[in-house]
């Protein structure tokens, strides 16, 4: 089956062929990040008014790459959720009119499930039940996944743990920001923080009261901006190198520690790693030890499909198509689209 994914939930316009979910043919990316590092983050008016510019020249480009038509292809996959709504509606608004001008199905695409998707290129193997952390600029979610048929074609989800304030990646923007660094913050700063003396300036982090396994990062980020204000001379290296380091740090340390409780509750054979925060040098490398400690498998993309793009949105529509799901013709955006509902106890019934 050939599927042609689109992705616009957010800054990026994105388009790709992809044959039986498993082999890329081609995978167009478009970037905005020259429009809104002026701004320190994403303008949703000026995300959304670039992808109507960009979305037919990046389609068409991922089916000059692949050497096909739209007459060749078996179905169509969009982005339909979560993400900006003016962003989201041009890349499903395009995808619908593309599927009722050639009467291809069409499959509404989940964007946190692309990024789980994103995996399976590479690690069709992955053992399942699995912990699917999935960390980016605006998500950072812990799933419990189960496979009913033992890999990837037909995926249920409970969502176990998610943060309660800023996503990972956000914190990092905020971070890079407030110390004058181009944005985005993320490979900024860990490009700097391998510099950087980890130990020098330590962070705590945040301890979840109930015990539930969600995650917090807004209070590294107030910590940096309180440190920052007492003494300027943290915007200057060598202090900035060690006090980035000590963040990326702390926000390594509270990703892990959620998802070692989580392994100890819930016992999977294996961990997924994905989002953007998953290029993350610092985070790959603490992940690879300790689940290396814990005689757990560890899976995660590498790093142009951890960005957000089309190839992960393809795969995980493959697999809807296949199913049978496919969408109506007048199936809306949803900015606030979720993946599962979060079940506090299920953590809880488990260790029982």
């Amino acid at each position: 089956m050939l599927v042609l994914g689109i992705e616009t939930s957010c800054d990026e316009t994105a388009a790709a062929i992809v044959r039986d979910g498993k082999e890329i043919l081609s995978n167009v990316i478009y970037s905005q990040v020259k429009t809104h590092t002026p701004y320190g983050g994403v303008v949703p008016e000026l995300a959304s008014r670039e992808h109507l510019l960009k979305i037919r020249p990046i389609v068409d480009q991922a089916f000059s790459d692949a050497g096909m038509t739209l007459d060749d292809i078996d179905g169509i996959a969009a982005t339909s959720g979560p993400g900006l709504i003016g962003s989201l509606l041009v890349g499903l608004t395009y995808a619908k009119a593309l599927a009722f001008s050639k009467h291809k199905p069409l499959a509404a695409v989940n964007h946190i499930e692309g990024h789980i998707y994103s995996v399976s290129f590479e690690h069709p193997e992955v053992e399942f039940p699995a912990l699917g952390l999935v960390v980016s600029g605006g998500h950072t979610n812990l799933f419990w996944i189960e496979s009913a048929s033992g890999d990837f074609s037909n995926l249920h989800y409970k969502l176990v743990g998610r943060t309660r304030d800023d996503a990972a990646g956000e914190a990092y923007d905020k971070v890079a920001k407030l110390l004058g660094l181009p944005y985005p913050g993320g490979p900024i700063i860990d490009r700097l923080a391998k510099t950087g003396n980890r130990e020098a300036i330590p962070f705590s982090i945040a301890k979840i009261s109930d015990r539930s396994l969600d995650f917090s990062f807004s209070g590294v980020k107030t910590a940096v901006l309180r440190m920052v204000k007492e003494n300027e001379k943290l915007k200057e290296d060598p202090l900035r190198l060690a006090l980035l380091a000590g963040f990326q740090e702390a926000v390594v340390n509270m990703l892990w520690s959620t998802t070692a409780r989580a392994v100890t509750l819930l016992s999977p054979r294996s961990i997924m790693l994905s989002g953007g925060v998953a290029a993350n040098s610092r985070l790959r490398e603490v992940f690879a030890e300790r689940t290396a400690e814990a005689g757990l498998k560890l899976y995660y993309p590498k790093p142009i499909l951890t960005t957000d793009n089309a190839a992960m949105i393809a795969a995980a529509g493959t697999a809807k198509l296949m199913r049978g799901e496919i969408a109506a013709i007048d199936v809306n955006a949803d900015p606030n689209l979720r993946l599962a509902v979060a079940e506090r106890d299920f953590p809880a019934k488990r260790w029982k």
